[in-house]
């Protein structure tokens, strides 16, 4: 729990500047310091200087965290990174830090101290994992050493300065069973799933902003058979796949100004195509790539797996015949007999007024008829009223899996 400082914060704050002057010219820039030494140096000027500023034990080891923090790590978002129960953390320029904490957004009473300082944590963030933000490239979507999920966007674009977007990742990947546990689907419609993805249906996992579609890709991915080779494609690695000896994460790289060429994600499923896959699996497809990634799974890559936001499973269909003529200017019943031939299940996933992420309809791609795309629900999500705030309702089947080929193929 963070203690309140002094009656006198100015006394705290002085020490604080004084202390880190103190450090950055100590430092010794001919050789590396690791964190343990930076640790030991920074606590001996803190005693030394808190005596000198009166300050308490508490304050002394509040000052010493936050200096650490502040040359070593996040300055004051790692406390933020470091908090479990926080999902997402929002930084809007020097305005305010908003935080999304158990399906609630609020403020937090903190800030940085200067522009500045929030910068040179963005750069921080930018370098660690090969990306570059400034202003000829002012939007850039980066990665914590942790997995969190970061967006970046500065000026010009940004009008009340830089804007940063971090969505945190639990440490330990959530399974199918923690989604049971959560009441987001319910043990049956997983079993089904499992058959799904072990018998190797091309799966697209669809939902709106927030909705979980990362965290169901990566409970999803568990059922697949250990002893295949997967490959993982992504704007900004993101994926937690365990327990997967022949795996291949691929993930994009920006252009900069030094000449180095941008890879995208395009590039990179047509590459995975030449490295012997058994499974893609495209983190999320927002674009000309979903032509490719459409390719790819009608040229025998069964049991792919993908996400894209949509704001249900009709609409998935849509998005995927909108992003695909971005990619290949193709007549649109061609595109459709590529969606109606490549996908075969659609899970959509929604974010309930009580903030709940729940699996609401399954759906079956059937094929195609009179130049559309055909689709029959497997699985619907009946709400079924209100308890404590909480909605209540489950999974109910309302058809067959009509195309049950790869179910027999497979020993089902």
């Amino acid at each position: 729990m963070r203690m309140e400082l002094c009656e006198t914060p100015s006394r705290y704050l002085s020490c604080k500047e004084e202390v880190y002057q103190q450090i950055m010219r100590e430092i010794d820039l001919s050789r590396e310091i690791s964190d343990e030494e930076m640790q030991n140096l920074i606590d001996d000027m803190v005693i030394s200087q808190g005596r000198e500023y009166g300050l308490s034990l508490m304050e002394r080891q509040e000052l010493a965290r936050e200096l650490f923090y502040s040359i070593r790590r996040l300055d004051i978002l790692q406390e933020l990174v470091d908090e479990k129960d926080i999902t997402e953390i929002m930084i809007n320029g020097m305005g305010r830090i908003f935080i999304e904490k158990d399906g609630r957004m609020m403020p937090w009473d903190k800030q940085f101290t200067s522009k500045e300082k929030l910068e040179d944590v963005i750069q921080q963030i930018v370098s660690k994992c090969n990306r570059v933000v400034n202003e000829a490239s002012p939007i850039v979507d980066a990665r914590l050493e942790n997995g969190s999920r970061v967006n970046i966007v500065l000026a010009p674009v940004a009008l009340n300065g830089p804007i940063v977007t971090i969505r945190k990742f639990p440490e330990k990947p959530i399974g199918v069973e923690d989604l049971i546990s959560y009441g987001s689907l319910t043990k049956e419609v997983a079993q089904e799933l499992e058959k799904l993805v072990i018998a190797g249906y091309n799966i697209m996992v669809s939902g709106g902003t927030g909705s979980g579609k990362t965290t169901f890709l990566n409970a999803l991915s568990q059922y697949i058979p250990k002893t295949e080779r997967i490959i993982t494609i992504e704007d900004s690695a993101e994926l937690q796949l365990q327990n997967v000896e022949n795996l291949v994460n691929l993930e994009t790289r920006n252009a900069n100004a030094e000449g180095t060429k941008e890879i995208n994600i395009r590039d990179l499923i047509r590459t995975s195509l030449r490295m012997r896959p058994d499974r893609i699996i495209v983190g999320e497809v927002r674009g000309g790539e979903a032509f490719d990634m459409l390719q790819a799974l009608n040229t025998g890559h069964d049991g792919s797996l993908s996400t894209g936001h949509a704001n249900s499973a009709r609409d998935m269909l849509s998005r995927l015949e909108t992003m695909a003529l971005m990619g290949m200017e193709l007549p649109l019943s061609a595109i459709r007999r590529q969606i109606a031939s490549g996908v075969d299940i659609i899970v959509h996933l929604g974010r309930l007024r009580d903030k709940s992420r729940r699996v609401l309809e399954i759906v079956e791609v059937i094929g195609m008829e009179n130049e559309e795309i055909i689709i029959q629900p497997l699985y619907l999500f009946r709400e079924e009223g209100e308890l404590e705030g909480r909605i209540q309702g489950s999974m109910h089947m309302v058809n067959e899996l009509l195309h049950r080929e790869k179910l027999m193929a497979a020993g089902f």
